[in-house]
């Protein structure tokens, strides 16, 4: 079976690396699709692709562009769809992921726990979020970014400043949420493949650093994919449209919370912590999708 993943990254790419050696393992081709060598085409006897390497052929598609995925990838992704293709995850779901807080708001309005969050666009935003929030410490997040990228605690006045001349530069928004102290938090990402959570992984932060991220230096202890977590995971995912995702959750004295949803996960650090062939379980399920298996 002929599989294609989308990305700005090459083979050399740690997840690439992996589907691809998962993919050989179970006799499938992987093509590496980059999103800028691809170019839908409209008005002829159908949707059409031209693309570097060829597209044609290809059983199920599976976009891996992280956080920063661009209208113009959104684009292609939904041309796929239109093209027929088995995409996983679908444009839809992956536009509500990659912003911070349309994952947010999604969860949300499905009566999910989310942490306390102000979406600020002008220095005159700052004193009522501040205000709602009970002052600093306040997380402050970009409404893209990945591996947390575009997220810093902001402890007075004068990182404040920083921060609102970015906020003036970018017109995008700026999250500001809640801060809660590692030592009175637990940092949990769950792992959902097609309906199901499938591995879980504790993370605790480097010393001095308040990012759980593995890439940040943070330490993953292999869980159980069970309980609340897992179910407010799945919830997550139903919610959001995904059908593969890694969902950031936060244990706090108040109850777990819904943070991220990443709809494209790395899984280095989930791989050697579970000792699971994570890849292989993305590729089974996008071929068992191709197949015609229900994708949720």
């Amino acid at each position: 079976m002929r599989l294609g993943v989308i990305s700005v990254r090459g083979p050399d790419f740690h997840p690439n690396r992996r589907l691809a050696q998962a993919a050989a393992a179970r006799g499938h081709e992987l093509v590496l699709l980059h999103p800028f060598r691809a170019w839908p085409a409209l008005g002829g006897p159908g949707p059409e692709l031209l693309s570097q390497p060829a597209a044609a052929g290809l059983a199920a598609v599976l976009p891996r562009l992280g956080a920063t995925v661009s209208d113009y990838s959104l684009a292609l992704i939904s041309h796929l769809e239109l093209m027929g293709l088995t995409v996983i995850n679908r444009a839809a779901a992956i536009r509500l992921a990659s912003h911070k807080y349309l994952t947010l708001q999604t969860l949300a309005a499905a009566g999910l726990p989310v942490p306390e969050t102000m979406l600020v666009n002008r220095p005159s935003g700052w004193g009522p979020a501040l205000e709602r929030l009970g002052g600093y410490p306040v997380v402050l997040k970009l409404a893209r970014g990945r591996q947390g990228q575009g997220v810093c605690l902001l402890k007075g006045a004068g990182q404040a400043q920083w921060a609102q001349e970015l906020l003036l530069r970018q017109r995008q928004g700026l999250l500001l949420q809640r801060f809660h102290p590692p030592s009175g938090r637990r940092d949990l990402r769950v792992l959902v493949v097609g309906g199901r959570a499938a591995a879980a992984v504790s993370l605790t932060p480097a010393p001095g650093e308040f990012r759980s991220n593995v890439h940040l230096g943070g330490a993953a202890r292999a869980l159980e994919p069970t309980g609340e977590p897992a179910r407010l995971a799945l919830a997550a995912c139903q919610a959001l449209g995904l059908e593969i995702a890694g969902l950031d959750l936060m244990d706090t004295p108040a109850g777990l919370l819904l943070l991220e949803a990443n709809y494209s996960p790395g899984f280095q650090g989930l791989e050697q912590a579970t000792g699971l062939d994570v890849a292989g379980l993305l590729l089974d399920h996008a071929a068992a999708r191709a197949r015609g298996a229900s994708p949720l």
